[in-house]
């Protein structure tokens, strides 16, 4: 221990120097939140974290901790690899290591990059000069990538400036400790002086930052005025959601990075594939669970996932209604894109039949009734056929609609993930989806006026206008500010008003039916309409989500909330007619719901809430000036007797002032002067009856007698003496009741 305290004194501005560091990286990890994919951005996270606290707490020799954290690093690798099912491991020992080290390109080399920036900003970055340089290229770099890239990094920039401020005054005390080492003894005697004075200064920073008037720019933003000069479109994500700026264009399609929703995208009808079904249908891919606010950061369920062959059964942990129909479905691929998932209309319960099967792996999701598809090969490839059996739902809509809470899900446990809502979910939500539905008593008839006023109140736009959206939160802002946008809007706001309203319900994506090939002689047959079954070419235009609703023995029920789309399930045609829009209603504080318990959400490099932040640091002011007018209490006290007298007291009327203030204080205490006694009487009183204070009462009745009668005129540091030898007499009078009890 001896040891370790030891290193921890020698490296203590090092340490330091690496805790400010890493904050600006998790800005830079932020940055590539939209460019990396979630494994590379967790590797990286890890990885800087990892070698931040070795270097900040490990009492041993550098080429130790080198060793140590290569180790680390390399393990944070294969393990967040194989999480992310980048690859799986299977065969011998040797053919592990050899799978890892084809799969661990390019991730490596961005892990060592971040470690080696890690060490030596640490390292070199040591000079006042070199601090300013160094927060000044980052600053600046984030302010040229906010112009001219989708991504809105004020917030970043002002981490980044924090940082460098307490990076800043980190290098001052390490420069006072080797010019003046026994000032620095004697300043480490009050640290909580430090740190306090340190809090109130970048408190007073934030407050008047955030208090500054919001005026609108001069000039134009640069990247703006290219866009108008180059007629460039706005828009920013395909239907998945990467970005939340509407000033990137991007097209459509299944994307992996559903982390930041929001934003427009360009339709793209290049071909995905072809599906052969005898009905028509929504092909399936993955489901997520947890909402951050901001999209979904979870992969695909809890984790346990089971190897399948094709033609085995693919069991269910959930119940399945009781009644349903089987249809197969035979997939094409038209395009080489590798996808994380088998595609099938609502459960999938066989893979029938795989090509390219000896390349990859089939790995069954049984909670979430996903078909994953992994690969070990460096270059992976994708199934261009296979054929699934699913098991269509046939809802009992008049005996799910008297159902109620109890009846639903009394008896069947419904898994907290499904309910997980923020802690700082907006309150006007809760409240919206709670007037929405204020009419309707079952889960069932809740769902549907849900699902109705979202599609009646809400326009459909591959392009929302964003510029009214101030809410943090992706759903709130969509409900009362944007009020348009695609099927990311509808289908994660259908999820979380379901579970504001304690429905188990979760997010799906996959892809709409796509357009059905039949030839004129089969429209005649069928006057003109399509039939139900053959042969649909999905696009990446196709691409969708939208929601499942869990119904307890019934199990879980699509939901479609996005205007022009239509799922045969929960369409409710009796109560098909427009809901009037609720008065919006005013943000509350948000509250910790009650009845259930938040699931984590994945770590966030900026998620300290603004709001947060701000009362904090109104609180440290606050406390900080009732501490200061508590030091300052005296001169307070002589400033507003000055007031009422009309002029500056002498030290003479300083010393009267404080001893009037000592025996107030004693006679608080029970320590009485009599009406006919003088001052020398009742100390020579109080001396027999307390000999303890006899020796503070009289020097302070000698300084009190000098003032009053004496023609010698008492010195400042006299009339500062009353006030040291009170405290003296308080602590004397204390240790003879602490005598006494």
């Amino acid at each position: 221990m001896s040891d370790w305290l030891s290193f921890a004194k020698k490296s203590l501005f090092y340490s330091l120097s690496m805790f400010w560091i890493w904050i600006i990286g998790q800005q830079w990890i932020f940055f590539m939140d939209f460019t990396w994919f979630e494994e590379t951005k967790s590797i990286v996270w890890l990885t800087i974290t990892f070698v931040a606290v070795a270097e900040m707490l490990l009492p041993i020799k550098r080429i130790y901790r080198v060793v140590l954290e290569a180790v680390v690093i390399l393990y944070i690798i294969h393990r967040e690899l194989v999480r992310y099912w980048v690859y799986t491991p299977s065969g011998s020992f040797a053919d592990r290591i050899r799978q890892y080290i084809e799969h661990m390109s390019p991730y490596v080399w961005i892990a060592l990059g971040a470690w080696l920036l890690m060490v030596l900003s640490a390292s070199l970055v040591g000079t006042k000069r070199r601090i300013l340089l160094f927060s000044g290229m980052n600053v600046i770099a984030f302010c040229i990538l906010d112009s001219f890239t989708p991504v809105n990094l004020w917030q970043e920039v002002a981490w980044t400036v924090f940082a460098s401020l307490g990076w800043l005054v980190s290098e001052h005390f390490r420069r006072f400790q080797a010019r003046f080492p026994a000032g620095w003894r004697r300043l480490r005697k009050y640290p909580a002086k430090i740190l306090i004075h340190a809090a109130v200064l970048f408190s007073v920073m934030f407050i008047a930052g955030v208090s500054m008037p919001n005026v609108p720019p001069t000039l134009t933003d640069p990247y703006t005025a290219w866009i108008d000069t180059s007629g460039g479109a706005g828009g920013a994500s395909d239907v998945s959601g990467e970005l939340d700026s509407a000033k990137e264009s991007s097209s459509s399609g299944y994307s992996r990075n559903d982390s930041r929703l929001g934003g427009g995208f360009n339709f793209d009808y290049s071909p995905v594939m072809l599906v052969q079904s005898d009905k028509r249908g929504y092909w399936r891919g993955e489901t997520r669970q947890i909402y951050t606010g901001n999209g979904w950061s979870d992969q695909g369920g809890k984790g346990g996932y089971e190897e399948v062959e094709a033609g085995e059964p693919l069991p269910s942990e959930t119940p399945q209604a009781p009644e349903t129909e089987k249809l197969e479905q035979t997939v094409t691929m038209l395009s080489d894109q590798v996808y994380p998932v088998l595609f099938g209309a609502y459960h999938v319960s066989q893979l029938k039949s795989v090509d390219n099967a000896d390349g990859g792996k089939l790995l069954w999701d049984p909670q979430q009734s996903a078909l994953h598809w992994t690969t070990s090969t460096k270059q992976p490839e994708y199934p261009k056929t296979y054929t699934v059996v699913s098991e269509i739902p046939v809802v009992p809509e008049d005996e799910i609609r008297r159902k109620t809470f109890k009846q639903l899900y009394g008896d069947h446990g419904v898994d907290d993930s499904y309910l997980q809502i923020p802690r700082d979910f907006p309150e006007r939500t809760r409240k919206l989806a709670e007037q929405v539905t204020a009419s309707a008593d079952t889960p069932y008839e809740k769902i549907g006026l849900l699902q109705n006023y979202l599609i009646n109140n809400f326009r459909y736009t591959n392009q929302p206008d964003l510029s009214a959206k101030t809410s943090k939160d992706f759903v709130d802002g969509f409900l009362f500010e944007v009020k348009e946008g695609y099927c990311d809007y509808f289908s994660t706001s259908m999820v979380m008003m379901a579970r504001s309203l304690h429905i188990p319900a979760r997010w799906v994506k996959g892809y709409a039916p796509g357009m059905q090939q039949a030839d004129s002689d089969m429209m005649n047959r069928q006057g003109g309409d399509f039939p139900d079954g053959g042969i649909y070419t999905v696009t990446n235009a196709d691409a969708h989500s939208w929601a499942e609703i869990y119904f307890g023995p019934y199990g879980w029920i699509p939901v479609e909330a996005t205007p022009g789309f239509n799922m045969p399930l929960l369409t409710h045609a009796e109560d098909s007619k427009p809901v009037t829009v609720p008065e919006a209603v005013e943000e509350q504080e948000p509250e910790v719901q009650k009845d259930v318990q938040p699931a984590e959400t994945a770590p966030q490099p900026s998620g300290i809430s603004g709001a947060v932040v701000l009362w904090t640091t109104i609180l440290i002011v606050v406390l900080f000036a009732a501490y200061s007018a508590w030091l300052l209490r005296i001169p307070l006290r002589f400033l507003l007797v000055g007031f009422r007298t009309g002029r500056k007291l002498t030290p003479d009327q300083k010393v009267v002032v404080l001893t009037e203030r000592w025996l107030r204080k004693l006679k608080r205490k029970g320590i009485r002067r009599d009406s006919h006694e003088t001052l020398r009487e009742s100390v020579k009183r109080w001396n027999k009856d307390m000999p303890a204070l006899a020796p503070s009462l009289n020097r302070l009745l000698a300084l009190f007698e000098k003032a009053r009668y004496s023609p010698a005129a008492v010195t400042e540091d006299e009339w500062k003496q009353v006030h040291m030898v009170s405290r003296e007499l308080w602590d004397a009078f204390k240790k003879t009741q602490d005598f006494a009890a």
